[in-house]
Formats: C-alpha cells, sequence, structure tokens
C-alpha cells in the first residue's frame, strides 16, 4: 500500500469537511494494513483516525 497516496486522499476529504469518507478510507487502509500484516500501517491510520475525530470535535463540539 502507498500510504502517502493514502493519506493525500484522506487529507482531500477531512479538507473539504467530508469527515465520514475520510474516516471510511482510513479504516479501510488500516484494515489493508492488517491484511499485509503492517503493523506500523496499522498504528499510523489508527492515529489517523483519532486525529479526525479531533478535528470533528473541535468543529462541531460544544465543549471544545
Amino acid at each position: 500500500m502507498d500510504i502517502e497516496s493514502e493519506t493525500e486522499i484522506i487529507n482531500e476529504h477531512v479538507d473539504k469537511g467530508n469527515f465520514h469518507a475520510a474516516i471510511n478510507l482510513a479504516i479501510s487502509a488500516m484494515n489493508q494494513s492488517r491484511r499485509e500484516n503492517d503493523q506500523s500501517g496499522v498504528d499510523y491510520f489508527i492515529n489517523m483516525i483519532k486525529a479526525i475525530v479531533t478535528k470533528i470535535e473541535k468543529t462541531f463540539g460544544s465543549s471544545c
């Protein structure tokens, strides 16, 4: 898997505010990394999912 390319695509969706697509793509990339036994890729995409959720929280959350 080309992590750089996947990251770019996911970030394009985040920049457009399409968080649903971004999270789905990040989960798919994480699962692909799991299938390839690439633990560093799994960790990378888990962190990316966390970052997307944090952005959603900062954008829409009332406690921020």
